[in-house]
């Protein structure tokens, strides 16, 4: 972090929180235009965001063990995490053009961790210098200690925030061919309230949106992974090149499977990673805000998603609605 004063100094825990968001979402501006992020930019993070509200407000009256005032302080951090989660996207070297681009299991989140971190604790030390300095002498012409601890991060929040964020880290499970986030089915420690609503909120958007969210989603991704294809699909580089038409096609038949395979494991797990909430929170969660996590909207999604092996690269570019991707 630059050494900067503060024209007015935060007055609440809230304002400091919204000077790191604003920080995260330059840093995801900056990551997305040089990295062609076509999902993980600050869209994504709105996303979460508004996601994990839903969740929040949806369970919070259940929260018995809390006081109003920690419950209005995890509230921000779940805020703060939410729009930071995906602020670093770290890919692996890509040498073979006409693949799909990965990256290496939690090494961006643990990145987006450090980055967001040193920056937080910069931020406590200016803002908790820039108070001493501004506080006037004592009588005895001594300076007074008047640093106002209340809008700064604390270790616990810290604390908070790295498990939050490691949270959203993703594996495969190669016996159901589902993704899931391992954080979420740990027992020991207790995992906290804001771990389980970021997690839950970051694959959230088939159980809170509904499958046209979540489609669009998919196809976001796939350009994400894939970003040598939009010249391909926009001058339709396929129609005389048959091997590359080929190459194309299996890249968008594998991502439409794996779409159906998420959404089946969404559905499958949901129970499992809603365990740690209370019995009223859970009926909440799994009628009102994950409400289209059932067997009528994963056989919807079986029915409209071109799976066969037989599916031609037109009917596949179509359903990804590839020839509309965002500019």
């Amino acid at each position: 972090m630059k050494n900067e004063n503060f024209a007015e100094l935060p007055s609440s825990f809230e304002e400091t929180v919204t000077i790191v968001k604003n920080f995260a979402l330059l840093e995801i501006q900056r990551e997305s235009q040089q990295k062609q992020l076509f999902y993980h930019n600050c869209a994504h993070a709105y996303a979460v965001q508004r996601r994990a509200e839903i969740i929040f407000k949806a369970i919070a009256p259940f929260e018995s063990e809390a006081s109003q005032t920690s419950l209005t302080r995890i509230k921000h951090l779940i805020d703060l995490c939410a729009i930071a989660h995906d602020m670093v996207q770290q890919f692996l070297p890509h040498t073979d053009l006409h693949t799909s681009r990965k990256r290496e299991s939690g090494i961006s989140e643990k990145m987006t961790i450090a980055k967001l971190i040193n920056y937080i604790e910069s931020l406590n030390l200016q803002l908790s210098s820039q108070q001493v300095e501004g506080t006037p002498p004592s009588n005895d012409g001594a300076e007074r200690d008047c640093v106002n601890n209340s809008i700064l991060f604390t270790d616990s929040d810290l604390q908070i925030i790295q498990e939050a964020i490691k949270a959203t880290v993703c594996l495969y499970d190669s016996k159901d061919n589902s993704i899931y986030q391992p954080s979420l089915y740990t027992s020991e420690p207790k995992i906290s309230l804001a771990v389980r609503i970021i997690a839950l909120a970051d694959l959230g958007s088939l159980g809170i949106e509904g499958i046209e969210a979540y489609c669009q989603e998919g196809s976001l991704i796939f350009l994400e992974e894939n970003p040598d294809t939009i010249s391909i699909i926009l001058n339709q580089e396929y129609d005389n090149q048959p091997k590359l038409g080929e190459n194309l096609r299996q890249r968008l038949l594998k991502r439409a499977r794996f779409q159906v395979d998420f959404a089946r494991g969404r559905e499958a797990r949901f129970m499992r990673e809603v365990q740690g909430f209370t019995v009223e929170a859970i009926a909440i969660l799994s009628h009102k805000v994950f409400r289209y996590l059932n067997r009528n909207t994963i056989k919807k999604i079986e029915l409209v998603t071109p799976t066969r092996d037989e599916t031609t690269l037109e009917k596949l570019i179509e359903f990804f609605n590839l020839h509309n991707f965002p500019q």
